[in-house]
């Protein structure tokens, strides 16, 4: 029951989320986001917790970031802990011995001085600090944490840069993010005077979560009332003509398993109790439409009525955040539309694919029971979105917009090109708010929360391994050459060129596959 008590414990340490700030240093002189960056020192930090490192953002959105602090605990058993101010040897916290200078500079609205703190032997920095000054800090100003109570992290997002890149500034995270990954993101930021090469472990680090029971997970009744709260409402394009269905209605309504070797496919059990469970995707199982013309239309058109969320709930950085991952099934998946210049494509076949799986995912806040970020997916890759940039209905309900079609999703309505956008061609993914959408706050099932150990019972085609639907080739070629030889002279591509700027799916689909054999599943989301 520690969720969204503002502490969370990770063996030796118990951590809080500091969101009050103090101004320390901001110049716009720098070649960064917004209209600039600053840096600040949190405030506010309860008795007993010692500050990790400072934060930063660019400015010209809410300043709604945070830092860790933290404070030590000793064990007095295997399971109990204790609060307590070591003087041991090795406590788990110790002061910097002092602080080297990275960088400093007077950008016309006072001067910057960045400091990186220099730990003892066995121990490693957090995080960096800003003074407006060349006095150094104060050693007692931050902690260093034990070498064996951290993780690797790396560079994210880039806050701001100089010109030729002769300082820079980034967000830092895990490296090993996953369900079953212990680094927790302590809220600094990196910064240096040199170039980061890939894998180059940086000079501070990330805490790790060294309690076992995930203690400040939610149990199934608070993942209730969180997806009450925040659940989506996933809007679908009003031309959409290939809508979600339940899995359920899918293969009530004559979906077929084939077997590789075998012509006719046989008809697939109500809960999905005949599909071949676990293993992986051999090639030797999938899943196709009705063979009957007016079966296949109708389930080609899904079922909105019978569409519900299916929910997998996972700890995220290190237990620190909760990521409900919801997935939406589509039994049939549309033509692609192509943009090239001015013109607009609509393909015939190219895109189009049986048994499409999508999803978005809301990462809660453990420290607090907030929604922190969405992460929209989007064919191959996608992006997390703060929440403060994001569209809500009926309170705190975020938005979802499914992309005509492909069912990509996206935070707001409009066109997305995936492919050049430079060149404006590729992909469509039009996105509109329309009659047809599902609210997930309602029409919902939680699938899968392995941490709670047995609690929710999987369904049968959850273990359903390979493909939804069969391989498809496309002779994208021939396509591609009608297209060509309607363009004007000044703007025509050669074939070989103009596939270099299309995505890869669109010359051939795989089966897809269901979530369980997805990255995400048990890693983190791309970005």
């Amino acid at each position: 029951q520690g969720f969204g008590t503002g502490k969370i414990n990770l063996g030796e340490l118990e951590v809080v989320k500091i969101t009050e700030f103090e101004r320390v240093w901001s110049c716009s002189l720098l070649r960064g986001k917004a209209e600039g960056v600053t840096f600040y020192k949190p405030v506010g930090i309860p008795d007993g917790f010692f500050c990790l490192g400072y934060y930063c953002q660019p400015n010209g959105q809410p300043l709604r970031g945070y830092v860790l602090a933290a404070r030590e605990r000793v064990a007095l058993s295997t399971e109990v802990y204790c609060d307590y101010d070591s003087d041991t040897d090795f406590p788990a916290l110790r002061k910097p011995v002092n602080y080297l200078l990275i960088w400093s500079t007077d950008c016309g609205s006072g001067s910057g001085f960045f400091w990186l703190p220099n730990p003892p032997l066995g121990y490693k920095a957090m995080g960096i600090l800003v003074t407006d000054t060349l006095d150094e800090p104060d050693v007692e100003e931050v902690r260093c944490v034990r070498e064996d109570l951290t993780e690797t992290c790396e560079i994210m997002d880039t806050i701001l840069a100089t010109d030729a890149n002769t300082f820079q500034v980034w967000t830092t995270r895990p490296c090993k993010r996953g369900m079953f990954c212990k680094g927790v993101s302590v809220g600094t930021f990196f910064c240096c005077t040199y170039f980061i090469s890939e894998n180059q472990e940086l000079e501070i680090a990330c805490l790790k979560n060294l309690d076992p029971s995930l203690h400040a997970m939610p149990n199934l009744d608070q993942i209730h009332a969180l997806i009450k709260h925040y659940g989506a409402t996933v809007f679908f394009h009003p031309k959409e003509d290939c809508m979600p269905s339940s899995v359920q209605w899918f293969f009530k309504n004559g979906a077929l398993l084939y077997k590789d070797g075998k012509v006719n496919g046989e008809p697939i059990d109500y809960l999905g109790s005949n599909l071949p469970s676990g293993g992986t995707n051999d090639g030797a199982f999938w899943i196709d439409l009705p063979r009957d013309d007016n079966a296949r239309k109708n389930v080609r058109n899904g079922n909105l009525e019978s569409a519900e969320l299916y929910v997998h709930v996972k700890p995220a950085l290190g237990g620190t955040f909760t990521d409900i991952v919801m997935w939406i099934f589509c039994p049939f998946n549309g033509p692609a539309n192509l943009k090239i210049g001015l013109m607009n494509i609509q393909m015939n076949k190219i895109g189009q694919h049986v048994g499409d799986w999508e999803h978005f995912t809301l990462r809660i806040s453990n420290f607090t029971g907030e929604l922190w970020q969405v992460y929209f997916s989007q064919h191959s890759g996608g992006e997390w979105v703060d929440a403060f940039n994001l569209e809500f209905i009926e309170g705190n309900k975020p938005i979802v917009y499914s992309s005509k079609h492909g069912h990509a999703s996206f935070p707001h309505p409009g066109i997305y090109l995936q492919g050049s956008d430079k060149l404006g061609i590729g992909i469509r993914n039009d996105t509109a708010r329309s009659n047809y959408f599902v609210d997930s706050s309602t029409r919902y099932q939680i699938v899968a929360a392995e941490y709670l150990g047995g609690v929710v019972t999987e369904p049968c085609w959850l273990q359903y391994m390979r493909e939804w639907g069969p391989t498809i080739v496309y002779d994208s070629r021939s396509e591609l050459d009608k297209i060509i030889s309607l363009l004007p002279l000044f703007v025509r591509f050669s074939v070989e060129n103009i596939f270099d700027l299309f995505p890869t799916e669109l010359y051939g689909e795989e089966g897809p596959t269901g979530p369980k054999e997805k990255d995400n599943w048990v890693g983190d989301e791309r970005s």
